[in-house]
C-alpha cells in the first residue's frame, strides 16, 4: 500500500465521485475499502482509488455495473496470477481471462470512436450556428 489511507471525503475529491456514489459502489461490491480507522470508518488506499477510477471511466462509455464487475474480476484474477504458487492460473484460464479483458478494451475503443464522431458533429453544428450568427446584422 503506498501513501496514507484516505477517508471517503478525500477519495470523493480525488475521483470526482459523490459520497453516495462511492457508497453505492461499495454496496455493489465494486470497491471494498482496504482498511478501517480505529473508530471503524472505512479507509481507502491508492489501489482502491484506482479501482474507483476504472468504474468512473467505464460508466460514461455505457458499461453496466455488472460488466464493470466482470472486468474488475478478470483483471483481479490476472493480477493475482503468480506462477509456481497457489494463485497460478491454468494456461487456458489465463488465456480466457486475457481474451475477456481484450473484448472490453475493444468495446471501450468502439465507444470512444462513437463519442469522437458525436463530438465532431456537435462541433460542426456549433460552427454552423456561429457562421449564421456572424451573418446577422447586429
Amino acid at each position: 500500500m503506498s501513501g496514507e489511507p484516505m477517508q471517503i471525503g478525500e477519495v470523493a475529491a480525488r475521483t470526482e465521485l459523490s459520497l453516495r456514489t462511492i457508497r453505492q459502489y461499495e454496496d455493489s461490491g465494486l470497491v471494498v475499502p482496504s482498511a478501517a480507522s480505529p473508530g471503524g470508518f472505512p479507509l481507502y488506499t491508492d489501489e482502491d482509488v484506482a479501482r474507483l477510477m476504472v468504474v468512473r471511466r467505464m460508466k460514461p462509455l455505457g458499461f453496466t455495473l455488472d460488466e464493470t464487475r466482470e472486468l474488475l474480476t478478470a483483471v483481479d484474477r490476472l493480477a493475482a496470477d503468480r506462477p509456481g504458487t497457489d494463485t497460478e492460473l491454468d494456461p487456458g484460464d489465463r488465456a480466457a481471462l486475457v481474451s475477456h479483458v481484450r473484448r472490453y478494451e475493444q468495446a471501450a475503443a468502439e465507444c470512444v470512436a462513437d463519442l469522437r464522431a458525436q463530438l465532431a458533429r456537435a462541433e460542426e453544428f456549433v460552427q454552423s450556428l456561429r457562421s449564421r450568427l456572424s451573418a446577422v446584422p447586429a
